[in-house]
């Protein structure tokens, strides 16, 4: 049978019944495009909340920060601040210098206040390393320690910020000292 002799109905059907499904289809992937816009928006939507949420793990709060004596060198020497009620803090590095890969103890010494908790938050000045904020052991008479890993930089070098997180009873203070870790072998 030639092409041009074929029935119409064939190729192009055009009954009511067909024509009712075509528009079903084209429904359909409208439908469908609007689920998975939906979905795109909802998934959107728990990042945003989960952020929000997690926020005060990965960023600590304070209702104070202390800045301690830029020129003291953890590598050489306790370091000190001053409290805001009239207390005093001391951070320590037990191994100096300060090693990579390796546990260290790490000591606060607080005096004329009295701490609930200590924490320590370490974190890369110029390169984010991960969550790194170990709850110092409360040892008694004002000192808390724990030990310590830092990680490998891959660049040898690397500036650290370890901020001390003290909790009393009246408020959170946070105190950042600075130090950088040295070419690992």
């Amino acid at each position: 049978m030639a092409c041009d002799k074929m029935p119409q109905f064939i190729l192009f059907p055009k009954t009511e019944n067909t024509l009712s499904r075509l528009r079903n289809l084209q429904a359909g992937r409208v439908n469908k495009k609007i689920l998975i816009d939906a979905i795109g928006f909802l998934l959107i939507a728990l990042v945003v909340v989960a952020g929000y949420k997690l926020s005060p793990i990965l960023l600590p709060k304070s209702d104070v920060t202390v800045l301690p004596d830029t020129r003291c060198d953890l590598h050489k020497e306790i370091c000190g601040a001053t409290l805001p009620d009239g207390g005093r803090l001391e951070l320590s590095f037990g191994t100096r210098p300060i090693p990579l890969v390796k546990p260290f103890r790490v000591e606060v010494k607080v005096t004329g206040n009295a701490a609930k908790s200590v924490a320590i938050d370490f974190d890369g000045v110029d390169m984010k390393m991960g969550l790194n904020r170990p709850l110092l052991r409360n040892e008694g008479a004002g000192l808390f320690a724990g030990e310590v890993t830092l990680p490998v930089c891959i660049t040898g070098a690397m500036e650290w910020q370890a901020t001390v997180l003290l909790e009393t009873a009246g408020q959170s203070i946070a105190i950042p000292y600075r130090f950088t870790s040295g070419v690992h072998q």
